[in-house]
């Protein structure tokens, strides 16, 4: 797995054994997403939740962002985060918090020291080990509108499995959807 482009393309990106219930957004929908997103990204303050190692949040500093916080559970993965960040040298601009995505959005801001995040992303897992849904989108999108972390003129990114509703919850609009074969792309804004 490779950044694609930015001031790190080409630069391999260490990844997850394949026995390993993490799967990285491909390089496909990466792609896409960072086209959508070009206008926004110089300067941003990102957040990459359930990062899984991270490829979403370091293609976001490699195109401008001017920070990223990294937000996973799994202890293995977040060594990869880990490891990542020291490899394409990014130690200056990059946090990573070990924790629920669930439980950790009440006191993200006082780890991470941001207070409003210009760009979320999230691409939860779609199933459990057992194979059953989870539904962890539209919970964690409610957090989101609960908790102010989203800036007031950021954007809110969801990947979701296209059988997984992920409605724009109180005070956000969907503003634009994508749809890579069995993958909803969703964009959120504020409503203003």
């Amino acid at each position: 797995m490779r950044i694609i482009a930015g001031t790190r393309r080409g630069r391999s990106v260490f990844s997850v054994p394949k026995h390993k219930f993490i799967k990285p957004v491909s390089a496909r929908i990466r792609q896409s997403l960072f086209d959508i997103l070009r206008p926004y990204i110089t300067g941003a303050v990102f957040l990459d939740l359930y990062a899984g190692v991270g490829t979403v949040g370091l293609e976001a500093l490699s195109r401008g962002a001017a920070k990223a916080v990294f937000v996973e559970k799994d202890g293995f993965c977040v060594k990869v985060i880990e490891k990542n960040i020291v490899n394409l040298q990014f130690t200056e601009t990059a946090k990573v918090l070990k924790a629920d995505v669930l439980s950790g959005l009440k006191w993200l801001e006082h780890y991470s020291g941001y207070a409003g995040y210009d760009i979320i992303f999230m691409g939860p897992p779609y199933r459990t080990s057992e194979n059953l849904p989870l539904f962890y989108s539209a919970r964690t999108l409610e957090l989101l509108a609960e908790g102010g972390i989203l800036a007031p003129s950021g954007m809110a990114v969801v990947q979701h499995h296209k059988k997984e509703a992920a409605p724009a919850p109180a005070g956000f609009e969907l503003v634009r959807q994508e749809k890579y074969g069995d993958t909803l792309v969703d964009f959120f804004r504020h409503i203003k």
